[in-house]
């Protein structure tokens, strides 16, 4: 059963190579990019703390997209993630930079069409509203820590090479955070759809440490984040950053951090929780696009210096790929499916 359970689930990790590929440049992009971290140093950071975060936060992502649509069989949970794989790689090829979070949805809903399952309007309307919320939040962030930032180092009156060893130290801290965050965030997108089938016994090392099944499955999506980000994404890194807008250190660091926040926020269960015994609002927990917190800071941050040096065509460019990711990869899924059943006689799902 493992071994065939680990053949539909190459489809997620080949997502999760593809994501790890391709995010970890909003994670260390500027930095790497104004050589004030090294690459090496960035892929290392990225990696441990990527699978930390998938690890230890993944859940509560992966409990809303289960409420979306409970993929029940292996044929149907392989075909939505290549689905959504397909659809962000071809997205890539032709230049646009969408978000896997976008296409695992549209790949669900596909999904729901095909089995004629019914789809929680109120989950996915909480899942939509995060695609504004993100970038939104974000953008007000990044503002907020940027006044902040740039009035301490005005008050304090620190050195040029003393205020350079600042931010690259807050650089690659703030790169750890963003890196948990991601991990926490997104691995729903990866492997939360086999979620349902998990066949993994929980295995315990040593008398304190012990993972679950579920934490087995997300350990196995973190990793495959990581060798996405040791393998493929030092050029993706190196050319990110300066599209939208040019920035300085000070504005990489708080891109970066703004990010991590902002992933944060919509992955923590104990920040959830400690929210609601305050009786204060709550954030939705949904796995959400770090391309699109690291857009909507640097719009922000734009829009701050009255919107000079935006570049609005790749702006526009990107928000039209947001709204075609989930209905490409919609499509495809759909399509493939009835192929998968009626072609090669394969389960996609269970009445």
């Amino acid at each position: 059963m493992e071994l065939t359970y680990l053949f539909f689930l190459s489809s997620g990790l080949f997502l999760g190579w593809s994501l790890g590929a391709n995010d970890a440049s909003n994670i260390f992009g500027t930095a790497v990019g104004s050589k004030m971290v090294k690459f090496k140093t960035a892929a290392f950071i990225s990696s441990i703390f990527v699978i930390i975060g998938a690890v230890y936060g993944g859940q509560g992502g992966t409990e809303t997209l289960g409420a979306l649509g409970a993929v029940n069989a292996l044929g149907g949970a392989f075909m939505v993630s290549l689905s959504a794989a397909i659809t962000v790689y071809w997205m890539a090829k032709i230049g646009i930079s969408v978000s896997t979070s976008q296409a695992i949805v549209g790949g669900i809903i596909g999904w729901n069409l095909f089995s004629q399952k019914n789809t929680d309007v109120s989950v996915l309307t909480k899942i939509c509203s995060t695609w504004i919320l993100c970038p939104l939040i974000t953008g007000i962030v990044a503002i907020l820590l940027y006044l902040i930032l740039k009035n301490i180092i005005k008050k304090s009156h620190i050195h040029l090479l003393r205020q350079d060893y600042y931010i690259r130290i807050g650089l690659i801290v703030s790169g750890a955070l963003c890196a948990y965050s991601l991990g926490a965030n997104n691995i729903a997108n990866i492997i939360g759809v086999f979620a349902d089938s998990v066949p993994f016994k929980p295995v315990r090392i040593g008398q304190y440490f012990q993972l679950s099944g579920l934490q087995i499955l997300f350990l196995l999506g973190g990793i495959s984040i990581s060798a996405g980000i040791v393998t493929y994404s030092k050029k993706v890194i190196l050319t990110v950053g300066n599209n939208l807008m040019k920035m300085t250190p000070l504005v990489a660091l708080v891109v970066v951090l703004a990010q991590a926040l902002t992933l944060f926020l919509f992955s923590s269960k104990g920040l959830q929780h400690f929210l609601m015994s305050h009786n204060l609002p709550t954030f939705p927990l949904v796995p959400v696009s770090s391309t699109q917190a690291v857009i909507g800071a640097i719009l922000g941050l734009g829009l701050l210096k009255g919107g000079r040096g935006i570049n609005w065509n790749i702006t526009l460019k990107l928000i039209l790929g947001w709204i075609t990711t989930p209905l490409i990869t919609m499509g495809i899924c759909f399509v493939s499916l009835f192929f998968l059943q009626n072609v090669f006689n394969m389960t996609v799902y269970l009445p």
